[in-house]
């Protein structure tokens, strides 16, 4: 008798319908509703073509949604970290060690030639 089992057991994925997961099927399905609705929305006013391209921006980030996984993280995820990083991210200062020892002693130097001057 074989058993048949992934050597991945981690990335094991139980397909529904299609092969398609329920997370992939379920935004799949999101997706051709808006992408279809604003299609059928606007066709008669602006031509099939524009139609179609006005549909594409609002229809892919929802099957990205369901289909697109980096390092375990969503396309939202992933999204909003990116965002993060690219305006909200502080600046970070480094100071290294030896530029702090060359400030003591210049400070050091200072106060002996004060001492020196004074007395």
């Amino acid at each position: 008798m074989v058993i048949e089992m992934n050597k991945d057991i981690e990335k094991y994925q139980e397909s529904v319908v299609w092969g398609l997961t329920v997370k992939q099927l379920l935004f799949s399905a999101l997706s051709l509703l808006a992408g279809g609705g604003i299609v059928l929305l606007t066709y008669q006013t602006v031509g099939l073509t524009t139609a179609a391209y006005l549909a594409i921006p609002v229809a892919a980030p929802i099957a990205l949604g369901g289909f697109y996984s980096y390092h375990g993280m969503s396309f939202y995820e992933v999204t909003r970290r990116r965002i993060r990083q690219l305006f909200f991210n502080r600046t970070l200062l480094y100071r290294s060690p030896e530029r702090n020892e060359t400030e003591n002693r210049k400070k050091k130097k200072r106060q002996k030639k004060k001492r020196r001057g004074e007395t």
